[in-house]
């Protein structure tokens, strides 16, 4: 085995030490984007439940308008 010189140790430990920081660095990144991810869908399925629920609502009032006679009509005889 050869022995490591002084400055081979330290590129070493700074090689480490980089990789380590880029490694965090990739890890940190994937969660955020996962979290993005997460917040998008949860927006987005909110966004389709709400859509339905107004369609549903202007289907009843249509409904109801089109059940109802006219007031404007029934007034004026």
């Amino acid at each position: 085995m050869i022995p490591l010189t002084e400055n081979s140790k330290k590129s070493r430990e700074q090689a480490e030490i980089s990789f380590s920081k880029t490694q965090t660095q990739s890890m940190a990144r994937n969660r955020i984007m996962s979290e993005q991810d997460a917040v998008s869908q949860a927006r987005e399925a909110k966004t389709a439940r709400l859509r339905e629920l107004r369609m549903e609502k202007e289907a009843e009032e249509l409904a109801a308008a089109e059940a109802a006679p006219s007031g404007k009509r029934a007034a004026k005889r």
